[in-house]
C-alpha cells in the first residue's frame, strides 16, 4: 500500500492542511485560531526525537491501543518524578506554597483550551469516572430532597462507558430515577440515525408527566467507538426541557474538537492521560457557571469541603497530585508538533482512517462508521471466518493476539441482528492511533490476523477459562 505514514513515524507536516476547508494563510482553520501558549516557537520535534520521548514502550509489542490508557512521553514523565521528589523533599513548604499555585496554572491552561470563560469552571479530578460521580452524585441528592420526582427520567446511550453505566444505576436508579438507555446502530452510516434515537429516547423520557433531569451523552464513544454529535444533541436538549447535560468525553480533548462555548453542554468532563499526554490518571471536570452548582461536591470528603467544587476537587487528602500539575509540561511537549494539539488531533484522524482502510481492503470487510464520524480510533470489521460469537470470544481472541503475536488491540462482539445470514461480520478491532505509532504497527497486526485465517482458526478453538 501506497501509505502516507513512514516507518520512521515523522509525524511533522512542513505545512500542515487546514481543517474543515480553511486554510492556514486565511485564518479560517482551526489551527490558526487555537492559542498556542507561548511567546517563541519551540524547536519542532524530529523523528528522533519522538522515538526517543517514547523509548520506555515496549519494543515487540505493536500498541495500537492508545485509547485505553494512553500514553506519556519521557520528558512529561522526567517533570512528575522532580515534582515527586520535591514533595517529598520538604512536603509542608510544597503543600503550603507550590500545591495549589501550581494546580491552578494547570486549571487555567485548560480553561483556555477547552475555551471557557471562567477558571472557576474548570475542576481537576483524577478521572473522568470521578467526574461523573460528581455530577450524578448531584442528581441523587435531587431524588432524595425531593426536588426531583420519583420516577423523574435520566437518558444515556446505550454505548455508554460501563463504569459510567454503572455510576447511573447506582446514583440515579437507586435514587428512584427512571433511566432510559438510546439505542444506537452499529455499524452506524450517518449522524441522522444518532439523532433520531435521541429524540425518540427523549419524546419517551417525557411520557407519563415524567420530567427528564439530566442526559449524559457520550463525545467519542469507547466501544464500539464512534463521535456523536454532541452539539446537535446538547440543542435538543434545550428544546425538550431537559434540566441538565453532561457530556461524557473521556476521550475528548486531543481527540475531537473541545469548545465550551460551541458545544453547550452543563457538564463536560474529558481524561488528560488518554489523548492529552499526562500520566496517569488526571482529568478535568468543566461546569457551567450559569448552572447551579451548589450542590457539586467531591465525593471524598476532606477539609475543604464547602468552598467550591474546584477546590475540594484540588486537596482530598495526602496523595500524589504531581499528574494534576505537570499539564504545563504536556503543553510545552504539545506545542513543538506542527500546529500543535490541532495538528496532532488532525494527523491522527486522518492516519486512522488510513491505517483501517487498509486493513479491512485486506479482509474483505467494512469500517465500523464513515471516517468523519471516527476521531482518532476506528473500528475494523474483522474476517467472519474467526467464527466471534460471544464477548468471550473476543476477549479470547484479544489475549491470543497479544500473548501469541506481540499486538495489543480491543476487539469487540456485535450480536448477528434478526434475519442476518453465515458470513455477517460479529467482530471488530478498535484500532488508535498516537503519534508514536508507525505502519508496521499496523502491517503486523494485519498479518497476524491473515495467518489465523490462513491455519483455519475459529474462536472456537480457543481454550475455555
Amino acid at each position: 500500500m501506497a501509505s502516507s505514514l513512514h516507518s520512521n513515524n515523522t509525524q511533522i507536516c512542513p505545512n500542515p492542511p487546514a481543517l474543515n476547508g480553511g486554510s492556514v494563510a486565511d485564518g479560517k482553520s482551526q489551527i490558526s485560531k487555537k492559542p498556542r501558549f507561548y511567546a517563541d516557537p519551540p524547536p519542532l520535534f524530529t523523528p528522533p526525537d519522538i522515538i526517543s520521548e517514547f523509548s520506555h514502550h515496549d519494543p515487540a509489542v505493536a500498541r495500537i491501543n492508545n485509547g485505553s490508557f494512553g500514553c506519556c512521553p519521557s520528558s512529561v514523565l522526567s517533570a512528575q518524578n522532580q515534582l515527586q521528589l520535591q514533595w517529598l523533599r520538604q512536603p509542608d513548604n510544597f503543600y503550603f506554597n507550590q500545591l495549589q499555585p501550581k494546580i491552578i496554572q494547570s486549571r487555567t491552561i485548560i480553561k483556555d483550551i477547552i475555551n471557557a470563560d471562567h477558571v472557576d469552571e474548570v475542576s481537576i479530578v483524577d478521572n473522568a469516572t470521578t467526574a461523573a460521580a460528581i455530577v450524578l452524585q448531584q442528581i441523587a441528592w435531587g431524588f432524595a430532597e425531593g426536588k426531583f420526582c420519583r420516577g423523574d427520567a435520566a437518558v444515556m446511550l446505550h454505548y455508554a462507558y460501563g463504569a459510567v453505566k454503572k455510576s447511573v444505576e447506582a446514583y440515579v436508579t437507586r435514587a428512584g430515577g427512571y433511566v432510559i438507555e438510546v439505542p444506537l446502530p452499529f455499524p452506524v452510516s450517518s449522524v441522522d440515525e444518532i439523532v433520531k434515537e435521541f429524540r425518540q429516547a427523549l419524546r419517551r423520557g417525557k411520557q407519563n408527566g415524567r420530567k427528564v433531569r439530566l442526559a449524559v451523552i457520550d463525545h467519542v464513544t469507547s466501544m464500539p467507538t464512534v463521535v456523536i454529535p454532541v452539539k446537535e444533541l446538547v440543542t435538543i436538549c434545550r428544546e425538550e426541557g431537559v434540566d441538565q447535560v453532561f457530556v461524557d468525553a473521556a476521550h475528548g480533548i486531543g481527540c475531537v474538537d473541545v469548545d465550551m462555548k460551541q458545544i453547550g453542554a452543563d457538564f463536560y468532563t474529558s481524561n488528560l492521560h488518554k489523548w492529552f499526554f499526562c500520566p496517569p490518571s488526571v482529568a478535568f471536570l468543566y461546569c457551567k457557571k450559569s448552572t447551579n452548582n451548589s450542590d457539586l461536591h467531591h465525593p471524598v470528603v476532606s477539609y475543604e469541603y464547602g468552598n467550591g467544587l474546584a477546590i475540594e476537587s484540588a486537596w482530598i487528602g495526602t496523595r500524589d497530585y504531581s499528574s494534576y500539575l505537570v499539564v504545563p509540561k504536556v503543553l510545552e511537549f504539545i506545542n513543538r508538533f506542527e500546529g500543535g494539539i490541532e495538528g496532532i488531533k488532525k494527523r491522527n484522524h486522518e492516519y486512522v482512517v488510513e491505517m483501517g482502510q487498509m486493513l479491512v481492503k485486506a479482509w474483505g470487510t467494512h469500517l465500523g462508521c464513515p471516517p468523519e464520524m471516527c476521531s482518532s480510533m476506528v473500528m475494523v470489521g474483522l474476517p467472519a471466518c474467526l467464527g466471534i460469537s460471544s464477548d468471550h470470544d473476543a476477549l479470547e481472541l484479544r489475549t491470543c493476539l497479544r500473548d501469541k503475536f506481540g499486538v495489543e488491540i480491543p476487539i469487540y462482539y456485535r450480536p448477528p441482528k434478526g434475519g442476518e445470514e453465515g458470513g455477517v461480520v460479529t467482530g471488530y478491532a478498535r484500532i488508535s492511533y498516537q503519534v508514536y505509532n508507525k505502519v508496521e504497527d499496523y502491517y503486523k497486526f494485519r498479518d497476524a490476523i491473515n495467518q489465523l485465517v490462513d491455519n483455519a482458526f475459529t474462536c472456537a478453538s480457543l481454550p475455555i477459562s
